[in-house]
C-alpha cells in the first residue's frame, strides 16, 4: 500500500528524525515510515502527522460522500476494516484550485502549455509554502527544474533557425547536384554528337581528297599525252626544214638534150639566174624566221589550255585552304576532347582507388572479373553484373556456361532469296555470327516493339512483324543487316526459356498472334494505373487491404483464391510480411529484362483464364464439325453475354481470318477456328453464366 504525504493548513509535519535512512550502491536514500507507525511513536503529538490517504484509490472513489461516523475528522483517517476514505482538506483545496485554473484557460491559445505549467507551478508553490519542514529542499528542486527548463527552451530557440537553415541548405545542395549531373549528361551527349559529326566531316573530306587525287592523275596523264604530241610536231617541223634546206642547195639539173632548140633559145639565162637568186634569198629569210619562231614559241602552250589549268589550280588552292582550316579546327577540338578524356581518366582512377580501399575494408567478395573472358570481355561483363547480387550473378554465369556448351558457328550460310524463305532471312553467302548476348537480344526486341508501335501510330495501320523486322535491320544496320538478322535469330533460339523472348519468336514464326503481346502490355499497364489511383497519399506504397482492393478493382472477374495467390506472391517478392507494398518495385526488371514473380503470376493466370474461356467455347460448339459466322457469334453470346459488339467482331475476324465479316459466308472447321482464337488475345468481358 502506497502512502501519500499531505498536511492540513494549520498542521505541522513531524520532525525529520522520524524518517529512516537506508544506504545502497547509488548513495543514501530516505524512506518515509507509514503514518500509523509515526503516530504510535509520537503518542499524543498532534502538531503534524502523515496521512494514510491511499494513492491508488481512483478519483471516483475519493469523491464519494461518506458519513462522518467512524472517521476521525482531525486526522482524516478511515475505519480499520476498509470503510470509505475521504480526502484530506488541503488536497481537496489544491485540486479544486487546479481544476478551476485549468477550466479558465483558452484551449485555442497558442501559449496553452505555458499557462497550464504556470497553474501547476502555483499549486506546487502553495504546497511548498505549507510544507514548512521540507520547504528549502523542495524550493531548491523547483528552482533547479526551472533553470533546466529555461536552459532547454533557450537551446530549442537557438537550434530552431539552424534546423530550418540545414533543411534549406540540404535542398539547395541536392538541386545543385542534380543540376550538375544533368549538365554533365547534356555536355557528354553534345560531345558525342559533335564527335560523330566531325567523323562524318573527316570521311567526306577524305572522299573529296581521293576524288581530287583522281582528277590530278587524269590531268597529268592528259598533259603527258599533249606534251608527246607537241614533241612529235616539233620533230616533224625540224625534218621539214632540213628537207627544204637540202632541196635549196642541191646542184642544178642539166637540160634535157632532147628538148626543142627553140625553147632553149627563148629562155634568158640571166633572168633565170636572177630569179633563182631572189628565191634563195626569200628562202633564207623564211628559214631564219622559222628558226626564230621555233626558238621563242617551242615550249609555249595554247592560251585556252593555260586558262583552264589556271582556273583548276585556283579552285584546288581554295579547297586546300578550306580543308586546312577545317583540319586546324578539328585538331583543336580533338585536343579539347583529349583534355576532357584525361580529366575523366583521372576521376576514374580516383574512384578506382576509392573502390580498392572500400574492397580492402569490406568483406571479401568473389572476383567476378575472372569470368570476363567467358562473357565476351571486361566491358560486357561489367554491364551484365552491374547492380546484381551475387546470387543473380551466379545464375547469369551458369546460363552463359550452358549457352557456351551449345555449338556456335562462326558463320551462317544464307538461305537464299526465294519466296519460301522469310523476308528478313533472304541473304546469300557466308554471314558472320555476332554472338549476341541475352541482354543484347532483349534490348533489340524491346527497340523493335517500340519502333513498330511508333510507326503504327503514325500510319494508323498494323504491319507484319517479319516485314517490319527486315525494314528495321536495313535501316539500323545497313549492309550488315544479314549478319544481324541471323545472329538475332540464333540468340533468340538459344534463350527460348525466357518468356519475353519466346513470345517474340512465336509471333515471328506465326505460332501466336501479335495481339497476345499487346494484350499483356495493356494488362500490366492497366494494373499499374489502378495501383497509382489507389495510392491516395502518393507515397508509392499500399497497405495490405488497399493492395488487395486494388487487385480486385483491376481484375473483377478473378476468384478470391487467385487474388490471394497474387497477394502472397507480392509479399514474397517484396519481403513484406503484413506491412506496406511498394508496388512500383514490382515492375522493376533485372539485367536481362525479366519481370519478377508477381507479374509472371499475373501473366500465367491470364493465360489460364484464356484457355478456360476457349474450352468453354469448345464445349458450346461440341458436335459441330464446321462452324459458320452466326454459329460462332451465338456461341460467344451464350458463354459471355457481356461481350460488346466491337470485341465480338474482332474475335470473329481473328477466327475466320477476314477483314470484312459481311462478305464471308463460307464454313470453317471448328478446331481450326478454336486454334486461331487460342493464339489470339481473346478474354472474357463479363462474369461466367450459371448452368441451368
Amino acid at each position: 500500500m502506497l502512502f501519500c504525504m499531505s498536511v492540513q493548513k494549520d498542521a505541522r509535519l513531524p520532525p525529520l528524525s522520524t524518517s529512516e535512512r537506508t544506504s545502497s550502491g547509488k548513495g543514501t536514500q530516505w524512506q518515509v515510515r507509514p503514518a500509523s507507525r509515526l503516530l504510535r511513536n509520537k503518542g499524543a503529538d498532534t502538531s503534524g502527522y502523515l496521512s494514510t490517504w491511499p494513492a491508488h484509490i481512483t478519483s471516483q472513489v475519493v469523491r464519494q460522500k461518506t458519513p462522518s461516523s467512524g472517521v476521525n475528522e482531525h486526522h482524516g483517517s478511515s475505519d480499520e476494516f476498509g470503510g470509505p476514505i475521504s480526502k484530506p482538506r488541503f488536497l481537496e483545496q489544491l485540486e479544486c484550485f487546479l481544476r478551476r485554473e485549468l477550466t479558465s484557460l483558452d484551449m485555442l491559445s497558442p501559449k496553452l502549455q505555458e499557462r497550464k505549467l504556470q497553474a501547476y507551478r502555483e499549486v506546487f508553490d502553495y504546497f511548498i509554502e505549507n510544507f514548512k519542514t521540507y520547504k528549502p529542499l523542495l524550493s531548491a528542486i523547483k528552482n533547479e527544474y526551472d533553470i533546466t527548463l529555461a536552459y532547454l527552451q533557450e537551446q530549442i530557440r537557438e537550434l530552431e533557425p539552424l534546423r530550418a537553415q540545414l533543411v534549406l541548405l540540404s535542398e539547395q545542395c541536392e538541386k545543385k547536384i542534380l543540376g550538375l549531373r544533368e549538365q554533365e549528361r547534356t555536355e557528354i551527349r553534345a560531345l558525342k554528337q559533335e564527335r560523330q559529326h566531325l567523323q562524318q566531316v573527316i570521311e567526306s573530306m577524305r572522299e573529296q581528297q581521293r576524288a581530287l587525287q583522281t582528277q590530278v592523275y587524269h590531268l597529268e596523264k592528259e598533259l603527258a599525252a599533249q606534251y608527246l604530241q607537241y614533241r612529235e610536231e616539233c620533230d616533224a617541223r625540224k625534218l621539214l626544214i632540213a628537207n627544204i634546206s637540202s632541196m635549196s642547195y642541191s646542184p642544178e639539173e642539166e637540160p634535157d638534150v632532147g628538148h626543142d632548140g627553140d625553147k632553149e633559145q627563148s629562155e634568158d639565162p640571166v633572168k633565170v639566174k636572177l630569179a633563182l637568186k631572189v628565191c634563195r634569198e626569200g628562202l633564207s629569210r623564211a628559214q631564219v624566221e622559222l628558226n626564230r619562231l621555233h626558238a621563242e614559241y617551242g615550249d609555249v602552250v595554247p592560251r585556252r589550255d593555260w586558262e583552264n589549268l589556271d582556273r583548276m589550280y585556283r579552285e584546288n588552292l581554295l579547297k586546300l585552304e578550306t580543308l586546312q582550316s577545317d583540319f586546324d579546327q578539328m585538331k583543336a577540338e580533338y585536343d579539347t576532347l583529349l583534355d576532357v578524356h584525361r580529366q575523366v581518366s583521372l576521376q576514374r582512377d580516383s574512384l578506382q582507388n576509392d573502390l580498392e580501399v572500400f574492397r580492402e575494408a569490406s568483406t571479401p567478395r568473389p572476383h567476378w572479373e575472372q569470368c570476363a573472358d567467358m562473357l565476351g570481355g571486361r566491358e560486357p561483363c561489367s554491364e551484365i553484373f552491374e547492380g546484381q547480387p551475387s546470387k543473380k550473378r551466379l545464375e547469369i554465369l551458369l546460363e552463359e556456361l550452358n549457352s557456351m556448351g551449345l555449338e556456335q558457328k562462326e558463320f551462317f550460310s544464307g538461305q537464299g532469296v526465294s519466296n519460301d524463305v522469310p523476308i528478313y532471312l533472304r541473304y546469300e553467302g557466308q554471314l558472320k555470327n555476332l554472338r549476341l548476348k541475352k541482354a543484347d537480344v532483349v534490348r533489340i526486341i524491346k527497340d523493335i516493339w517500340r519502333e513498330k508501335a511508333c510507326e503504327e501510330e503514325k500510319t494508323d495501320d498494323s504491319s507484319d512483324l517479319k516485314k517490319f523486322l527486315h525494314q528495321y535491320l536495313q535501316r539500323q544496320q545497313g549492309k550488315q543487316a544479314g549478319q544481324w538478322a541471323y545472329s538475332l535469330l540464333d540468340g533468340i533460339k538459344r534463350n527460348l526459356k525466357d518468356d519475353f523472348i519466346c513470345l517474340f519468336y512465336d509471333i515471328l514464326t506465326d505460332k501466336v498472334d501479335e495481339s497476345l503481346y499487346h494484350g499483356q502490355t495493356h494488362l500490366l499497364s492497366h494494373l499499374l494505373k489502378v495501383f497509382i489511383q489507389s495510392d491516395s497519399t502518393e507515397s508509392g506504397s499500399l497497405t495490405t487491404s488497399e493492395f488487395r482492393e486494388a487487385l480486385r478493382t483491376a481484375f473483377p472477374l478473378k476468384k478470391d483464391q487467385d487474388l490471394e495467390e497474387l497477394v502472397v506472391a507480392a509479399q514474397s517478392e517484396l519481403e513484406a510480411s503484413g506491412g506496406s507494398f511498394a508496388y512500383q518495385r514490382l515492375y522493376t526488371e533485372d539485367a536481362d529484362g525479366k519481370h519478377g514473380e508477381f507479374l509472371g503470376l499475373v501473366k500465367r493466370q491470364a493465360m489460364a483464364e484464356r484457355d478456360h474461356y476457349i474450352n468453354q467455347l469448345r464445349t458450346q460448339l461440341e458436335g459441330k464439325g464446321e462452324v459458320g459466322l452466326e454459329d460462332l457469334r451465338s456461341a460467344f453470346t451464350t458463354i459471355d453475354p457481356a461481350l460488346d459488339s466491337a470485341s465480338l467482331d474482332w474475335n470473329l475476324r481473328k477466327a475466320f481470318q477476314t477483314k470484312d465479316l459481311h462478305l464471308h459466308t463460307a464454313l470453317l472447321d471448328t478446331e481450326i477456328a478454336l486454334q486461331r482464337l487460342s493464339v489470339a488475345n481473346v478474354s472474357r468481358a463479363g462474369p461466367m453464366t450459371q448452368p441451368e
